[in-house]
């Protein structure tokens, strides 16, 4: 009989419980990670359409009708260098910018007051309703076309057609966030004892808001589309017009090149738009589509 004791078993590992910084820390380094992947992946996208693009109009296509990324960077470095046949690319772009900035202002200040006028007032929604629709179905390039006629080849043509283009998609969202408002709030403001005035400026509009800035998003970027379709049309100036002597030069490079910056300038816009969007919109917690866009 052995007389040796038995060897006790050894104590299984304690597991390590993660701190809350710990899981903070991760999370942060996932969403990092997510990031960089994203802006990685749009890059290989842009690296492969432009190589793609490239090569096809060196080898496949003629680059005098489809151009090429290298003779638009050569444009665009002659422009932003040396200046266009008509003055400094800065002086064209900043005209664009002040007709849409200008028609931008005005359009989106009367879709809002109009917008919310008609959706407080069912009546006036109804008389009106037949004229509204009536002047949004009138196309756009035609109007242009009458404005160079009634108000010259200066700024108040481009804007009166930036105006009409913001107008209506100010408009209908005013109108649909007026409407939309909660009916228990107003109701119980009513019994509080609050005004129209006071219930407008405390419930309608701080309601309506997230509409009305939703639509300032596609409003920013017909006002563009406005600036630049009445440049063509008619001007003496603006990126519409570098456009418009570039197709009718067969410069094909100058059209993808003035595309470009309408492009950067929407883009810088936008990027504006959202930052006075989440200020004014603070106080409302954010939805799970917007924390996703936020995450990217």
């Amino acid at each position: 009989m052995s007389l040796e004791t038995p060897a006790a078993p050894s104590a299984a590992p304690l597991p390590v419980l993660e701190t809350e910084q710990d899981i903070l820390a991760r999370a942060k380094q996932a969403t990092a990670r997510r990031k960089r992947n994203i802006w990685l992946l749009r890059l290989a996208i842009v690296v492969v359409w432009l190589g793609s693009w490239e090569l096809t109009a060196t080898y496949w296509i003629d680059p005098f009708f489809y151009s090429k990324p290298s003779k638009i960077w050569e444009r665009l470095v002659e422009w932003f260098s040396t200046g266009t046949d008509f003055g400094s690319i800065w002086y064209q772009i900043l005209v664009t910018v002040e007709e849409a900035a200008l028609g931008f202002v005005i359009g989106a200040i009367f879709g809002v007051v109009f917008g919310v006028i008609l959706g407080r007032s069912a009546y006036l929604a109804q008389v009106l309703a037949p004229f509204i629709k009536a002047a949004n179905a009138l196309p756009r390039i035609v109007l242009a076309a009458l404005f160079v006629i009634w108000f010259g080849l200066g700024l108040s043509s481009k804007v009166a057609t930036v105006v009409v283009l913001v107008f209506f998609a100010v408009f209908f969202n005013a109108f649909t966030g007026a409407r939309e408002v909660d009916r228990n709030l107003i109701d119980n403001a009513r019994i509080l004892g609050a005004t129209r005035g006071q219930v407008l400026k405390s419930i309608v509009l701080p309601s309506a808001t997230s509409w009305i800035l939703s639509s300032l998003h596609v409003a920013f970027g017909f006002a563009l589309i406005g600036a630049v379709v009445g440049e063509y049309t008619g001007a003496k100036a603006g990126m519409g017009f570098l456009i418009a002597n570039a197709q009718g030069t067969f410069d094909t490079a100058g059209v993808y090149a003035g595309m470009l910056i309408i492009t950067v300038v929407a883009l810088l816009a936008e990027w504006g738009i959202s930052t006075l969007e989440g200020r004014l919109l603070r106080w409302r917690p954010p939805s799970a589509s917007e924390a996703a866009i936020k995450a990217v």
